[in-house]
């Protein structure tokens, strides 16, 4: 990326302070400005699903009300529609209401892979295939970035659980590391190119992700010829030097000038080049570059329209599981409709946490069915919305039932289950869900569940209900498009981005995944979803790319080519639809005995069809459709040989299959030894049963030893531990750990569930970032006085905080009594320039 004259004669003019000061934040969501150099200040704010632009004070988890804005589906739910084109449209509608709210940078979209489905930000993701990730992230950046704002792509890297995330060390293989974790990333990048990424909180093998060149130098740059500017996760610092010369440039937020003075002291010692820190200024200069256009009279915004995509957006991704006995969709002939379940009037349209919207309107399901023309007879909860047994609640939900011809159900995930900072405790839908759902079923009147939640559950039900509509989480429109699709106003067309296992134990990492207190051990490898569902052959409630329509559509003339294939699809049906055309390559007859999945997704296509129209779809094939990453390269290489084209209506509905022949270039073959390694070495990982590979299999994919999975015990926490590590120990720091503990129990008993998963994020939090996103309340000195207490020495500590607290209140006196006495004007934590 390349700076105007202006700002390159701006930096040559900067002192090593002032450009050290451009390297943080200026508060939570601004960069500083430098007046005397015309280099103003521009704002960074939440928005992977909608503006999240705080008007008061300003925080990370979404505790404080922002401003309204379109709360559009979350990325879980959009991943259903399989369109690059819807969302580009809502990316566009993203940016254009960022730009009229002069926001220069939107925090997202986010795309990191569903390794496995209890990870509490998966709602925030698109899919568990990286292909399908990448290619919906690089629409989405190219709608948000037509209005002239910045998209960040995030979390770079692995970020795959919310569990410790500031400290844990995500150890994967190379060819995993590529094939699954950075290949969406890729993509997006290669494909959207965002102006800015967004490095993750976690290390990567050893080294946290915003000091690590492998990942921001050499692939980010250097391969994948990244032009941008890349920030930290909010509080996602470590060690600001190593980050600055890795390629992180922005730390927000705002570390009151402590890491400043790092990064000074760094280049007056030598430590630091100082034409890497001007590399990095120019980075921030060439953004607040790029991105002045959107805070110079962008126009106003059309909330009503950008409702309208909002619903649009939810009715082409919502999915039908089943429908087996064709009680959908509804009609005058279905009689007497019962709507039941919690979910029916007060919708759960979005997860939790940094990416909370506050929406301008949002649609009930219970309202748009009312007006719908339906013969709605009645409305009843059914359950409480946190598990706890109602049995008034019940019973009248059960003497509704019995006086309708069909029962709506509406069941999902609470708010307490979904969010960011902690991972889902089980796979189960709440207990009185289920129990009101078996006695519903019993009563022999049609049951139509309708769900809504971020991420698979297990459904004990599926098989004894009639239809399973899942709404995932739909956004303010959400409640309209559900209504409209279980009536037929719409044929449902969404397909699932991630794969319904039976049960949980049914999940590869389901064995370790939050499990370990210092590192989490990717054991699966490159069979994430339905490549290992698939490569074991094991039975799944519902496979990746599963959904039903209400009409039927037919694939015929399949022709496989060197860079493409076609297909012409019909619709056979008697109502229009949209078919998402799957396009997978399978290793003819080898996959068996490879460490490599059966089959992967290698392009798809939706099409939109009438009743009886036939078109004929070409999908490019993906660049890496024939590929693996061979470690022994450090690069792709083309596995060559005879492969099978195949296309369906998901991994598992297969409808045709083309042969091809793959050559690969001249010196681009990938070393055979990586396909099949020594059956000796790997037998667990050739068969694809990677639960019952030992450590020492896994030491010899990973080609080195294993770190410890447990923190060291016995020795004094650290600026770098994790308040979650003085757990168990006597005296301060036990009780800092219960107190904390304690206060999550207590807002959960009090009915406030996104409050008490904050205490997570408390827990998780590295004792340095006390410090450094306290805007200055608490200094290094006080933090070293915490950590005697917390470390046993609690008079020593104490003594050390009050005697930092009285220095920093007679310097705040001395200042203020050296200052003018010119009032100035207020300072606000929202800057809108």
């Amino acid at each position: 990326m390349q700076i105007d004259d202006d700002r390159r004669r701006a930096r040559s003019q900067m002192t090593l302070a002032e450009k050290a000061s451009l390297m943080s934040g200026a508060n939570f969501w601004n960069t500083k400005a430098l007046g005397r150099l015309g280099v103003p200040s521009i704002m960074l704010t939440d928005g992977p699903h909608g503006l999240r632009k705080q008007g008061g004070a300003a925080d990370h988890l979404g505790l404080n009300a922002s401003l309204p804005a379109t709360c559009f589906p979350t990325a879980a739910t959009l991943a259903n529609s399989w369109d690059t084109d819807l969302l580009r449209q809502v990316g566009e509608a993203l940016g254009a209401e960022a730009a009229a709210e002069s926001v220069s940078v939107l925090l997202g979209p986010g795309l990191n892979i569903k390794r496995n489905p209890l990870a509490g930000r998966n709602f925030e993701y698109f899919s568990e295939d990286p292909l399908l990730s990448g290619r919906l992230a690089a629409a989405m950046i190219r709608g948000i970035q037509s209005n002239g704002v910045a998209a960040s792509a995030k979390h770079f890297a692995v970020n795959s659980q919310e569990t410790h995330r500031m400290s844990i060390d995500e150890i994967v293989d190379e060819r995993a590391l590529h094939e699954i974790y950075l290949e969406g990333f890729r993509i997006a990048v290669t494909e959207g190119g965002p102006w800015t990424v967004m490095s993750s909180y976690n290390k990567v093998n050893g080294t946290y992700a915003n000091e690590n060149r492998e990942l921001l130098e050499a692939i980010l740059r250097r391969h994948w010829g990244f032009d941008g500017l890349v920030v930290t996760d909010w509080g996602g610092n470590h060690d600001r030097v190593a980050g600055l010369v890795a390629g992180n440039a922005l730390e927000m937020p705002s570390t009151d000038g402590v890491t400043d003075r790092e990064i000074v002291a760094a280049v007056e010692a030598g430590a630091l080049d100082e034409a890497v820190l001007d590399a990095r200024v120019d980075e921030l200069l060439a953004l607040v570059e790029r991105t002045t256009a959107a805070r110079a009279g962008a126009p106003g915004v059309d909330h009503d329209r950008h409702h309208e995509l909002a619903v649009e957006a939810a009715r082409r991704s919502v999915v039908l599981l089943d429908n087996a006995r064709g009680t959908l969709p509804l009609g005058p002939r279905s009689g007497r409709v019962a709507v039941i379940g919690d979910f029916a009037a007060a919708p759960r349209y979005q997860g939790a946490g940094s990416s909370l919207v506050n929406p301008t309107r949002v649609d009930s399901a219970l309202s748009a069915l009312q007006a719908s023309g339906l013969d709605v007879v009645g409305y009843e909860p059914g359950f409480a919305r946190r598990d706890v047994p109602s049995e008034r609640r019940r019973r009248r939900a059960v003497r509704l039932a019995q006086r309708a011809d069909v029962v709506l159900l509406f069941l999902g995930l609470d708010e307490s289950a979904e969010a960011e900072g902690v991972d889902r405790a089980h796979l189960r839908l709440a207990r009185n869900q289920l129990a009101l759902t078996r006695e519903l079923v019993s009563l022999g009147v049609p049951v139509v569940v309708v769900l809504s939640g971020g991420a698979p559950v297990e459904l004990p039900f599926a098989g004894h209900v009639d239809a399973i509509v899942h709404g995932y989480l739909a956004g303010q429109g959400g409640g309209r498009a559900i209504a409209d699709v279980l009536t037929g106003r719409a044929n449902p067309g969404g397909r699932l981005a991630e794969t319904y296992p039976l049960r949980y134990a049914d999940v590869p990492s389901s064995a370790t995944f939050a499990r370990t207190e210092a590192t989490s051990e990717h054991r699966e490898s490159i069979y994430v979803g339905y490549r290992y569902f698939d490569k074991v052959g094991m039975p799944v409630r519902y496979p990746f790319g599963h959904g039903l329509s209400y009409t039927e559509f037919a694939y015929a003339d399949l022709r496989a080519g060197r860079t493409s294939a076609e297909v012409t699809v019909t619709n056979t049906g008697e109502v229009a639809g949209v078919e998402t055309v799957q396009l997978y390559a399978e290793p003819a007859g080898r996959a068996e005995g490879e460490l490599r999945a059966p089959r992967e997704l290698a392009g798809f296509a939706t099409v939109a069809l009438e009743p009886g129209e036939s078109a004929t779809v070409t999908i490019g094939y993906a660049e890496h459709a024939f590929d693996v990453f061979d470690p022994t390269a450090h690069d792709w290489r083309t596995a060559p040989g005879r492969y099978a084209v195949l296309v369906g209506a998901s991994s598992r509905d297969i409808r045709l299959q083309a042969a091809l022949e793959v050559e690969a270039p001249a010196g681009r073959a990938a070393d055979p030894a990586v396909l099949a390694p020594d059956v000796a070495r790997l037998p667990h990982y050739l068969r694809g049963d990677v639960e019952h590979a030992g450590d020492a299999e896994y030491e010899a994919l990973l080609g080195r030893a294993l770190p410890p999975s447990a923190w060291p015990t016995g020795r004094p926490l650290t600026r770098d531990d994790i308040i979650a590590q003085a757990k168990g120990r006597r005296g301060f720091g036990g009780l800092l750990h219960g107190l904390i503990e304690l206060s999550g129990r207590v807002l959960l008993r009090l009915g406030k569930p996104l409050a008490a998963n904050n205490t997570h994020f408390a827990l998780d939090l590295p004792f340095r970032s006390i410090a450094r996103m306290s805007g200055g309340t608490v200094d290094d000195d006080m933090l070293d006085g915490l950590l005697l207490m917390v470390n046993g020495q609690f008079l020593r500590g104490a003594r050390r905080t009050a005697t930092a607290w009285l220095a920093q209140r007679r310097r705040a006196r001395a200042a203020r009594t050296a200052a003018p006495t010119v009032t100035p004007p207020t300072t606000t934590v929202i800057d809108k320039d």
